[in-house]
């Protein structure tokens, strides 16, 4: 591993414990030759889940391009790091438990769901894009789903 700092390779593990509910390993390091300490983290690989786009192409899937489009999403919003974390976790062995593949469709849904229960907001900036509105109207009438009798949200 190197140092994020000046990229020696004389790193050390000086703690590991398990985190995000055992599911990855998290390593305290140290550098050898500045004594920076870092955090790293392991978690199982989900390479083997491809992801099937809209046009029928497929490719592998990227934990870091979706988190990507979640934090756009979250932007200006009292949302966690480890909120996102956990949705991502949680999604992610949903995806990997259920098939080899998974449509980017039922990928951004299940997003959206979860993004409903963490931030209505963030909900809303990300269908806007998953859903593709073609207009004014349509994302009006995604965000009257979101309401019921007297404004209060759902």
């Amino acid at each position: 591993m190197y140092c994020p700092r000046c990229k020696s390779t004389e790193t050390s593990v000086i703690d590991s414990r398990l985190a995000e509910d055992g599911r990855a390993v998290r390593r305290r390091r140290e550098c050898g030759k500045c004594d920076h300490r870092f955090t790293t983290f392991e978690r199982q690989e989900l390479s083997a889940l491809i992801v099937v786009k809209r046009d029928g192409t497929r490719e592998p899937y990227s934990r870091s391009k979706l988190e990507r489009g979640i934090w756009l999403s979250c932007t200006k919003r009292p949302v966690s790091q480890e909120a996102v974390d956990d949705l991502l976790n949680k999604l992610e062995e949903k995806w990997a438990a259920s098939r080899k593949e998974v449509g980017s469709s039922a990928i951004g849904n299940d997003v959206m769901r979860e993004l409903k229960k963490l931030d209505q907001v963030a909900y809303i900036r990300f269908a806007s894009v998953h859903r593709e509105f073609k207009d004014v109207e349509e994302f009006k009438e995604e965000l009257g789903k979101l309401f019921v009798k007297g404004g209060e949200a759902n």
